[in-house]
C-alpha cells in the first residue's frame, strides 16, 4: 500500500507540476520565475530556485509528521513528492539546462523529445504565450520528429 501511495503521488505530481508553473510561476509569483525564462544575468544561482524551498517545506513536514506516527500515510506522500522533486532536479537543472554540464549526450527519443519541448517553452520570455508548462510528459508532437528520423 506504501509504494501504491508513493507511485501515485509521483505521478500526480506531474499535474500538480502543470498547475502550479502555468498559473503561480507564469502568475503571480513570475518575479521569481522570471529570471529562468530571461538568461541575461549569467549567475549560478536563480530566483527561481526559491521553488525547490517553497516545495521542500511541505515535503519536509509531511515526512516527519508521517514519520512520528509508525510511517503513516503522510510520509509516503511526502516521499513520492520528495521523488518527483529529485527527478526534477536531475533530469530539468542537469540533463535539460546542464548546470554541471553532464548528461549532455543522448539519442534517446524521450530525452530529445523532452528537451525539445522544454526549448518550446522558453521561446517565451514573458509569462504569457507559455506552452509545455509540464515536465515528465511531453506531448506526442515533440516525440514524432525523433521517432521519424531514427527509424531512417
Amino acid at each position: 500500500m506504501n509504494l501504491l501511495i508513493t507511485l501515485s503521488v509521483f505521478i500526480l505530481m506531474e499535474g500538480a507540476t502543470w498547475l502550479i508553473h502555468k498559473y503561480i510561476m507564469h502568475g503571480f509569483l513570475w518575479v521569481l520565475h522570471k529570471d529562468h525564462h530571461d538568461h541575461s544575468n549569467k549567475t549560478a544561482l536563480e530566483k527561481n530556485d526559491y521553488f525547490f524551498i517553497i516545495f521542500a517545506i511541505p515535503t519536509i513536514l509531511l515526512m516527519y509528521f508521517g514519520s512520528l506516527r509508525d510511517y503513516n500515510y503522510l510520509f509516503f506522500i511526502g516521499l513520492g513528492i520528495m521523488l518527483y522533486g529529485m527527478a526534477y532536479f536531475f533530469v530539468h537543472d542537469l540533463f535539460i539546462h546542464q548546470r554541471l554540464k553532464c548528461f549532455s549526450r543522448t539519442n534517446n527519443p524521450y530525452f530529445l523529445a523532452l528537451r525539445r519541448a522544454h526549448k518550446q517553452h522558453h521561446k517565451y520570455l514573458t509569462k504569457e504565450d507559455g506552452e509545455c508548462f509540464g515536465f515528465l510528459y511531453v506531448p506526442l508532437k515533440y516525440f514524432k520528429f525523433y521517432f521519424i528520423n531514427q527509424k531512417k
